[in-house]
């Protein structure tokens, strides 16, 4: 009886040790701490502000793109609460399937509004780019992978590109990306859409760049200039993406497409302007959400929709391809 009892006592000790032990494994991973085995995908946290997901490919290998998003409160895959395209998701998956792993994360603003504390005002664009910084430093301490790329899809391209001036990486890819600074790009679209208020608009962001804030704008300008978004914009305004290419000195790939109707291709030959070193891709037929659209502004608008549309294959052929050879 004795040595029943012994048995048991052992048993229930090792198997409550390997409970304890499975518990606290599965912890770590979580938290990024252990690495996971190849071809495979782990959430991990990067900060209180920043969660992502690492994405490996089936074979080993030592090159790791990182990957922002656009504007708003955009998660990891390229998705918005009224917007569901997976236009990121696809292509990390797209890359793994090339050998290459990633890392893509939700915005700061998608994880406030999850929090229910976005508070509007309280935004900073160095925001972004510090929670890029953190991403990248995040990577590194790991130890996994020993070459990283930054790709930054359409606001995420200029995040990143400044990212990549504070951090040491492999190469940049702008995605979409603007050429000019938000005051700008703003500016244009009011002459396009609304010709008499561009002379209002040009003067409150002369005022908010000069000063802050802007209090005599038009009411029509409202939700640009409302006082809440306001430390934002001038956060965000203070960075001319044509300007912070041009101080990159690693490997740059711009891409953009011809059938993008929220960011044209001469953004990118702006951008490519900025950096002459940097190569130039324009392909045909593709939108903002990486899909080609051969059809109307209609077609275009509903493919933001659509997570069954395939990703460009040039798309991913040029950005494996550059990946790949530096």
């Amino acid at each position: 009886m004795a040595i029943i009892n012994i048995l048991m006592i052992t048993y229930t000790f090792f198997t409550r040790t390997k409970l304890i032990f499975t518990l606290i494994l599965i912890g770590l991973i979580q938290q990024g701490l252990i690495a996971q085995e190849y071809g495979g995908s782990s959430d991990v946290r990067i900060s209180d502000m920043v969660y992502g997901t690492l994405l490996t490919p089936e074979v080993p290998t030592s090159k790791i793109a990182i990957i922002i998003p656009g504007s708003g409160p955009t998660d990891r895959n390229g998705n918005q609460q009224m917007m569901r395209n997976n236009s990121l998701k696809l292509l990390a998956e797209s890359l793994a399937k090339e050998g290459i792993a990633s890392l893509r994360y939700d915005k700061r603003t998608l994880t406030l509004l999850k929090k229910n504390a976005l508070q509007e005002e309280r935004l900073d664009f160095n925001m972004f780019i510090e929670d890029a910084v953190a991403t990248i430093d995040y990577v590194k301490q790991q130890g996994r992978f020993k070459e990283l790329y930054v790709i930054g899809h359409e606001q995420g391209s200029l995040i990143g590109m400044v990212a990549a001036q504070r951090a040491d990486v492999q190469g940049f890819i702008s995605i979409a990306g603007s050429g000019q600074s938000i005051d700008q790009t703003i500016i244009h679209q009011i002459g396009l859409q609304m010709p008499d208020l561009k002379d209002k608009a040009i003067h409150a962001f002369s005022t908010l760049k000069k000063e802050g804030r802007v209090t005599d704008y038009s009411p029509a300008l409202t939700s640009i200039f409302r006082p809440s978004v306001q430390p934002f914009m001038a956060s965000w305004m203070q960075y001319d993406p044509k300007v912070e290419i041009g101080k990159l000195t690693i490997p740059t790939l711009i891409i953009n497409g011809t059938n993008d109707i929220q960011t044209s291709k001469q953004e990118a030959i702006l951008l490519q302007e900025g950096n002459s070193e940097a190569t130039l891709a324009i392909i045909e037929g593709m939108n903002h959400v990486l899909r080609i659209i051969d059809g109307d502004d209609l077609e275009n608008t509903k493919s933001y929709n659509n997570t069954k549309l395939p990703l460009a294959k040039e798309l991913i052929s040029t950005v494996a391809g550059f990946i790949t050879t530096h």
